[in-house]
């Protein structure tokens, strides 16, 4: 009587068993490599067969996961140790013009940036350029921008025609993807990239927004005029 229960346990009772008993085949080992798991994309193969390939699976997956934290540790040294000597380029230079000069000269070369392009909200004696633009905070010209700059927070990825034209004008070919960065009380700096996948939204920002808080504070120690 009890072989014939036994026969018409489903195959979900089996499962449920064992999922009770994860150590049955450990009492049974033989039953380990006689039990057959079909697979959709081959033939099928032994139980002991199955776990070591899942377990080869995951062993990749955990491999891949510590060659992507690896790499992106690398990154994050090399961005606070650029992130630090520029914050000391910017302590070093004489004046205002210089230190602007200097936050350029660093996201040009260190950051690599394409094309960057500054917006000051208050005009700096014995600085003009071509990558420069004064414009005051309430100008209407700086509407598209009202909400970064009162947020305080970079945007990263491809802006609005109407903040590409402000910003880099004719040059927006060299300018695929762009770094927003408001300054609190200075203006706005756009680093922009020819890689159109070089700033993209979701990115980290906490290394643009230390840039921008050490730039507004080499500029605060000299008066306006």
């Amino acid at each position: 009587m009890s072989e014939e229960r036994a026969e018409r346990l489903s195959a979900h009772e089996v499962a449920a068993w064992l999922r009770r008993h994860p150590k049955f085949l450990s009492q049974f080992p033989d039953l380990t490599l006689s039990l057959v798991v079909p697979r959709e994309d081959g033939p099928a193969a032994s139980l002991a067969s199955y776990q070591l390939e899942v377990l080869r699976d995951k062993n990749r997956e955990l491999n891949r996961r510590l060659a992507e934290l690896f790499a992106n540790a690398q990154e994050n040294e090399r961005l606070t140790v650029r992130t630090h000597q520029l914050a000391l380029s910017l302590m070093r230079a004489g004046s205002a013009a210089d230190t602007v000069l200097a936050m350029v000269a660093s996201l040009g070369e260190d950051f690599q940036g394409d094309a960057v392009r500054v917006v000051l909200f208050d005009e700096q004696p014995g600085l003009q350029a071509p990558w420069l633009q004064v414009i005051a905070a309430r100008d209407k010209r700086m509407a598209p921008f009202k909400d970064c700059v009162t947020s305080g927070e970079p945007i990263c990825g491809r802006l609005n025609p109407d903040k590409m034209e402000l910003l880099f004008g004719d040059d927006q070919s060299q300018a695929q993807s762009v770094a927003l960065i408001p300054v609190p009380n200075v203006g706005l700096i756009a680093v922009g990239s020819r890689d159109g996948n070089r700033f993209f939204p979701g990115m980290g920002t906490l290394f643009l927004r230390l840039m921008a808080e050490s730039f507004a504070a080499a500029l605060a120690r000299f008066p306006k005029h």
